[in-house]
């Protein structure tokens, strides 16, 4: 026999559960809601990384090269005008 509509019965609806939740484990390759990848060695440190690392070491490198990126922009836009 089937419950009626307005019976308590066919009303309930399953708790709610939290976004990200699924009934099965994620992938094991799966980065999706998974910790960030390790760093690299410290013999692969990437371009950013470098970079950040020195300008930390030395703040004037970064201001030299924001000056230069910032002349290097003008001249171009200069040119561009003509």
């Amino acid at each position: 026999m089937t419950p009626e509509p307005d019976s308590p019965e066919s009303t309930e609806t399953p708790a709610p559960q939290p976004l990200g939740s699924d009934s099965h484990p994620p992938d094991p390759g799966s980065t999706v809601g998974g910790p960030p990848p390790s760093a690299p060695a410290a013999g692969t440190a990437s371009l950013q990384q470098r970079v950040a690392e020195i300008a930390n070491e030395r703040p004037e490198a970064a201001a030299g090269a924001a000056f230069a990126g910032g002349l290097l922009f003008a001249l171009i836009l200069k040119r561009l005008a003509r």
